[in-house]
C-alpha cells in the first residue's frame, strides 16, 4: 500500500477509533479484575501480598503484553482493530508483516505500561521522586503519541514511522 503524505482522516474519526478502543480494554481489564478475584477469593481466600517486581510482573503478564498481542493480531490479520474498523478507517503497511503490528503497538501502548510502572513504584515507595518522573514522562509520552496521531499530515505517530505503517480511511 502507499503511505499518503497528506492523510485527510478527521479528528472526529481518531477520536471515535480511540472511544472504542478504549471501552474493548475497558471491559478485557473488567474481564480480568472478575476472574482475578474470584481465582484470589477462591484459591488464595482472599489477596496475596506481592512485592513490588510481582506486581510488575502481574501487571504486564496480564494486561500490557496481552492487549498488545491483541491488537497486534487484529492490526496485521483483520486491518485494523475493534475501533478502526467502527470508524470506517484500516492501517495500512509498506511491507506487511506481524514484526511491524507488534512494533507499532509496542511504541503505541509503551506509554500505558511506563504509567503502570510508575503507579505500582509508587503504592510501594509512597510515591517517591522516580515514580513521579515516570508518571510524567508517561503522560507525556502518551499525549506526544496522540498529538502526532491527530496533527501530523500523514497522521502517523511514532509507532507508525518504525512500523511504516499508516491509518487511513476505508477504500483510500
Amino acid at each position: 500500500m502507499i503511505i499518503n503524505k497528506n492523510n485527510t482522516i478527521p479528528i472526529r474519526k481518531r477520536l471515535k477509533e480511540l472511544f472504542f478502543d478504549y471501552l474493548v480494554i475497558l471491559l478485557y481489564l473488567v474481564l480480568l479484575f472478575g476472574i482475578a478475584m474470584s481465582v484470589y477469593i477462591f484459591f488464595f481466600k482472599g489477596i496475596p501480598e506481592m512485592n513490588e517486581l510481582q506486581a510488575q510482573l502481574t501487571a504486564i503478564l496480564t494486561s500490557v503484553i496481552p492487549i498488545i498481542l491483541n491488537f497486534s493480531y487484529l492490526d496485521y490479520s483483520k486491518d485494523g482493530s475493534f475501533g478502526k474498523r467502527k470508524a470506517g478507517l484500516t492501517l495500512v503497511y509498506k511491507e506487511k508483516s506481524i514484526k511491524a503490528s507488534l512494533i507499532r503497538n509496542g511504541i503505541k501502548f509503551f506509554p500505558w505500561q511506563l504509567g503502570h510502572i510508575s503507579t505500582i513504584h509508587g503504592i510501594y515507595t509512597n510515591f517517591d521522586t522516580l515514580s513521579i518522573m515516570l508518571s510524567i514522562v508517561s503522560m507525556t509520552c502518551g499525549l506526544l503519541l496522540l498529538l502526532m496521531a491527530l496533527l501530523r499530515q500523514d497522521k502517523r505517530h511514532l509507532g507508525d514511522l518504525l512500523a511504516n505503517t499508516q491509518v487511513q480511511l476505508n477504500g483510500k
